[in-house]
């Protein structure tokens, strides 16, 4: 039984949660695959909001089993937190719930670090979440990290104090003004890490391959986006994983031709939290109605989404990357209204047109060409099916079929999971 795949094609925030939610009744195990908890995932159903850091969305339906992988790296503290949040729902976790043990462990001073580094970079900053993620791949790849199986061993506060102690080091060099009170931070670590060991801790690989084996359906869940992605995105603005589709093979162990569908999920329009560049970015009217419309902030941090058209350059690039076989659309509702729409469809790079996604699309480099659609007037938050769809919404996906080669399967009219239309 091959695995499909659920991945952002854009700056992150496309929707994943909501869609992960909408799917799972079709999967038996959800399973993440990079990132960590500067991922939100925000699914929102029967009236009720929640966001989801770390934690498959596949957790609030009772067949799912839901696998933290390999690739991801987990904060205690923060995973506790959620665990927390998710006892008033009367879930069952504890049986729904798994995590690999080669997942790596964000310690209160990767959190430390990522903020002195942050910090000694002044204008240069690249928006960090200042969850401790880059640092905790940098001890990762550099073979010092701590991971979830070392948790099941007599001696892994030794290992524990071992690292921190490096890090504190670590902090000092920077020689910036960082103030913490690190035996606070670790009293809360150490409290969270208790928690975690009351889940059950596996070997992903070999579980996942075993329900291959015994025909179970599996969806592997990415976090942040694939222009975030650390080799193939607007580097050095990008995460310290792998959120394209070969980030799924290596984050859960999962050989390439084991992969099935690949679901790519983008928004009618464009995002970006942080620094970095951003061809289609609106510093106008119309970009200021989409975040306000779109209810356009950060999920994890809260900090206001920058607005822009669609980018389709960008967005066939990532197609072409990850393989796509199906597409998404999401947040369709925040364009009604406009009355003309626009798409960027080229870029003019360094004095010559190009439709291809360049090394540097710095601003100084890069003039998006765009396309002009007519808008829709319609609110579609209350449609139900695919006949119901304005014309010119029809028209607006039509064209971006053509432009992208992939149909688009799902287009979503509102937060909610029965905001969902099938195509």
């Amino acid at each position: 039984m091959a695995v499909d795949l659920l991945l952002g094609l854009q700056w992150g925030d496309e929707g994943k949660g909501k869609i992960v939610d909408v799917l799972t009744e079709n999967y038996d195990i959800i399973a993440r695959f990079q990132g960590g908890p500067n991922a939100g995932h925000t699914l929102e159903f029967d009236g009720i909001k929640h966001v989801l850091h770390t934690i498959p969305s596949g957790i609030f339906h009772k067949n799912a089993v839901n696998v933290v992988g390999n690739g991801v790296v987990i904060d205690p503290v923060i995973f506790k937190k959620e665990l927390d949040a998710l006892k008033k729902f009367k879930l069952d976790v504890k049986s729904k719930l798994f995590i690999s043990r080669k997942a790596h462990l964000i310690l209160p001073t990767h959190r430390l670090l990522d903020a002195a580094s942050e910090a000694s970079k002044g204008k240069a900053k690249i928006g960090s979440t200042l969850k401790g993620i880059g640092p905790t791949y940098m001890d990762k790849t550099g073979r010092n990290g701590m991971r979830v199986g070392d948790l099941e061993l007599s001696d892994w506060k030794e290992k524990y104090r071992s690292l921190a102690n490096k890090h504190e080091a670590m902090i000092n060099f920077y020689d910036v003004d960082i103030q913490y009170d690190l035996a606070e931070l670790e009293a809360d670590f150490f409290k969270a890490v208790e928690e975690l060991k009351t889940l059950t801790f596996i070997d992903s690989e070999e579980y996942l391959y075993q329900a291959q084996k015994a025909g179970k359906k599996i969806l592997a869940e990415g976090a942040q986006g694939s222009l975030l992605d650390i080799d193939f995105g607007t580097y050095p603005f990008v995460t310290s994983s792998n959120t394209t589709a070969a980030g799924a093979c290596t984050g859960l162990g999962v050989a390439p031709n084991q992969i099935g569908e690949v679901k790519g999920i983008f928004k009618a329009y464009t995002t970006r939290v942080g620094s970095g560049p951003f061809p289609t970015e609106l510093f106008d009217e119309d970009g200021e109605t989409m975040g306000r419309v779109g209810n356009e902030f950060g999920a994890t941090t809260g900090r206001p989404r920058r607005c822009g058209w669609l980018d389709l350059v960008a967005l066939k690039y990532a197609v072409r990357v990850n393989g796509v076989t199906e597409l998404m659309m999401m947040k369709g509702d925040v364009l009604s209204g406009f009355e003309k729409l626009k798409v960027c469809t080229a870029y003019n790079y360094k004095g010559e047109q190009i439709e291809h996604f360049p090394y540097n699309i710095e601003a100084e480099n890069v003039t998006p060409v765009y396309s002009e659609m007519d808008g829709w007037k319609e609110d579609l938050t209350k449609m139900t099916s695919a006949d119901q769809l304005p014309k010119a919404l029809n028209a607006y996906i039509e064209f971006l079929e053509k432009e992208l080669e992939v149909p688009i399967k799902i287009v979503s009219v509102g937060p909610d999971r029965t905001q969902t239309i099938l195509r």
